[in-house]
């Protein structure tokens, strides 16, 4: 077995049992969705809305789609109706905009908060001070179609799998901190969502339960043209 299928096996087959994978294949096209999903694989996770909301119509049923790309507030309404975990919840107001269209079509949205531990200014997330301060503000307890499963983060960009590992364990202390808190009553808040095709081996030694691997599956993207 070779090419997406055997790289599909590979991955999973080393999974631990309570470990997700993600195929990441935004920017590459249905055929290779095809491939992966032949293999076994049932979730796939893109980053943009109108890209998703095509390859929805395109793929079965039974796949679980996953954003995992910045969301603007403009472009929930649009998502709503499809996904099944949007992992970058990065506001309150995010979190608003979409409990409002979640009750607008009848839907249960199950979402992660996005954590920022990288080093990089340009990422996205909530601050450990600003996830308490969520929880504080019982904004949670007014939404209804919102259900807050657990945490996604991204590492620094860097060759030093040390600091890799030190945001990973932040991550996941922060996990803990909210699970044994606000969430202790919450069966469904169990999801840490972190590593990607580079350092998914060091997130699962840090306490991941859901891999994000595009690479490593599919290749280098395929940058649409303009």
């Amino acid at each position: 077995m070779s090419g997406i299928a055997g790289k599909i096996k590979s991955i999973t087959e080393s999974l631990p049992d309570d470990v997700r994978l993600v195929a990441v294949s935004k920017f590459h096209h249905v055929e290779a969705l095809r491939e992966a999903y032949d293999a076994g694989q049932r979730i796939f996770g893109e980053s943009r809305v109108q890209e998703l909301a095509q390859k929805y119509v395109l793929m079965p049923d039974d796949v679980e789609w996953h954003f995992i790309g910045h969301l603007q507030t403009n472009k929930v309404r649009k998502l709503v109706p499809y996904v099944s975990l949007i992992h970058s919840v990065d506001s309150s107001y995010l979190l608003e905009c979409i409990d409002t269209e979640a009750v607008r079509v009848g839907r249960i949205v199950n979402v992660l908060l996005q954590l920022h531990v990288a080093q990089e200014e340009s990422k996205f997330g909530f601050s450990e001070e600003d996830c308490i301060a969520l929880v504080d503000s019982g904004l949670l307890e007014r939404m209804k179609n919102v259900r807050v499963c657990g945490v996604m983060g991204m590492a620094t960009n860097t060759d030093d799998m040390a600091t890799v590992r030190v945001e990973f364990k932040k991550i996941k202390n922060i996990y803990e901190e909210l699970k044994t808190g606000y969430f202790k009553d919450k069966p469904y808040f169990k999801e840490v969502s972190m590593g990607m095709s580079d350092d998914y081996s060091i997130a699962i030694e840090e306490g991941s339960t859901m891999i994000r691997i595009g690479t490593t599956i599919f290749g280098s993207r395929e940058y649409p043209t303009e």
